[in-house]
């Protein structure tokens, strides 16, 4: 019995360890796949709390990953799992854990990777980060539900995308119809019952009541390598600068414009030669790339929040 699993914990998760097998003698196993996620202050036998009660409840770990920040002191865990008994459950599996989780005084997170969650694009007159999305949604690249795209454009402005199936919405904006325009879109949230928003060049600030209800659930693609030409026309001050890289970034949106926790960054070296419109098509493609490895991670639950700053558990 390993010394760093408290007693009490020990004795709620004791199980059989017996494997049940089928008519022809192999083991059942599940494709449900689950994802475990934790975070707490580091401290010493955190990972054989966890591996044991997964063994002694029937459970496979298919993929581990960890980090211990040096600098905080916290501890960050992802778990992939699968069964390998018939008497397994995920209801039955969380209520278990909440005792590890009560004691390492974790935040932690449990859910089957079949339960897609709902995302909800923001886009405005630029639709290459709309597409792409789209595209890859299509063909399996991302695992999500796809609740509605919002415009401050109408349809027309995208007659080329094929949209077939998916609701779109047109909310106009104004700054003088700017809270009212918010509030119809966390309307909309709540009624499509959206697990997260994405900003896909949507060139809209969200007020600092709506980062506020969307705190951890909504990502932005900033056409810049953060922390550096923020605002409006950034290739232009790029190009001004005569920058040798161009970038994207993807980050968490808070009430701080362009100061969220970044999730993923990308880079292309150019040129002398290159014009702005050089820069702008280049920026194009890596803005794409970015959004969507950004998107992808957090609907693995491979993002954890760490202050500032995030942990990225990449595949």
């Amino acid at each position: 019995m390993p010394a760093a699993i408290p007693p009490l914990i020990r004795a709620s998760v004791m199980v059989d360890h017996g494997l049940s097998r089928n008519a022809n003698g192999s083991n059942d196993m599940s494709s449900d796949h689950i994802i475990l996620t934790l975070s707490c202050v580091n401290k010493p036998g955190i990972v054989a709390a966890v591996s044991t009660y997964l063994f002694e409840s029937g459970y496979n770990i298919l993929e581990a990953n960890q980090f211990d920040d040096t600098e905080t002191h916290l501890f960050f865990m992802r778990v992939v799992l699968n069964p390998v008994r018939e008497d397994t459950g995920i209801a039955a599996l969380k209520v278990g854990f909440e005792l590890i989780g009560d004691h390492f005084e974790m935040k932690w997170t449990m859910r089957s990777k079949a339960n897609k969650q709902r995302v909800m694009i923001l886009v405005s007159k630029f639709d290459h980060c709309l597409t792409d999305l789209i595209y890859r949604w299509r063909i399996g690249d991302i695992s999500m539900d796809i609740s509605a795209i919002v415009s401050n454009y109408p349809r027309s402005t995208y007659e080329h995308l094929d949209l077939d199936g998916i609701p779109f919405h047109y909310l106009p904006i104004t700054k003088e119809t700017k809270l009212e325009q918010e509030a119809l879109i966390w309307n909309l949230v709540e009624e499509t019952k959206t697990d997260f928003v994405v900003l896909a060049r949507y060139m809209q600030i969200l007020s600092d009541g709506l980062s506020a209800k969307l705190s951890g659930k909504c990502i932005n693609i900033h056409h810049s390598f953060l922390p550096g030409f923020k605002g409006a026309k950034p290739y232009s001050q790029a190009y001004d600068r005569g920058v040798k890289l161009i970038g994207a970034t993807a980050h968490y949106v808070t009430a701080d414009l362009d100061e969220g926790p970044i999730i993923e960054q990308d880079v292309e070296r150019i040129n002398h030669f290159a014009t702005p419109d050089d820069l702008v098509r280049k920026g194009r493609d890596i803005e794409r790339r970015v959004l969507a490895r950004a998107l992808t991670w957090h609907l693995e639950d491979r993002v954890f929040p760490n202050g500032r700053r995030t942990v990225v558990f990449t595949e």
